[in-house]
């Protein structure tokens, strides 16, 4: 009986990881992806987000027993019931994450060990833009600060350069299309 032992940094399978980089590089069309989220309103600014399904490696992937469930609403100061993050916050939210899953899986790869990782996020908004009373405001975010706290022995710089692999970095950083369609 054989046994293997997986390596693990920063607790990501290395091996495993490895081994999809190196399916992905031989067969380039497997790192086409599709994620998909379904939104319903409830009530007010109070919303549902639904993940589950998605598409990945030349397939639709079936892993996911139940879905994720995301509420999104606005405090009360901002008229909502504040049964969820609001939808700028939930930006925020997946920038920390997506910077914080790419510094540790970069990392892991590289041999580099972290022992613990954590970021505050601060972004500044004017709602007079989004309120449509100061059309020269912009609507979003004019900008966003990432300050990590790591416990590692990399360089910082090292770190930073990991960290920005993030696709959710890409997106915010750089103009990307967005399509909107309304049925009735």
């Amino acid at each position: 009986m054989q046994t293997t032992i997986e390596k693990t940094v920063n607790g990501v399978n290395v091996e495993q990881l490895m081994e999809t980089i190196k399916t992905v590089k031989s067969e380039p069309s497997l790192g086409a992806s599709k994620f998909r989220a379904s939104n319903k309103w409830i009530n007010g600014a109070h919303n549902r987000s639904t993940i589950q399904g998605f598409y990945t490696a030349g397939r639709e992937d079936a892993t996911r027993l139940r879905p994720h469930v995301l509420d999104a609403d606005e405090p009360a100061i901002l008229v909502g019931e504040d049964k969820g993050a609001n939808p700028v916050e939930h930006v925020l939210h997946a920038l920390a994450a997506c910077l914080t899953t790419s510094m540790v899986y970069h990392a892991a790869v590289r041999g580099i060990e972290i022992e613990e990782l954590e970021s505050q996020l601060e972004g500044d908004l004017d709602v007079r833009g989004f309120m449509g009373i100061a059309p020269d405001v912009r609507k979003g975010y004019q900008n966003i600060r990432v300050s990590f706290t790591v416990k590692s022995d990399a360089p910082v710089e090292k770190l930073k350069e990991l960290a920005e692999f993030s696709p959710v970095f890409d997106t915010i950083r750089n103009p990307v299309a967005v399509t909107v369609n309304v049925t009735k």
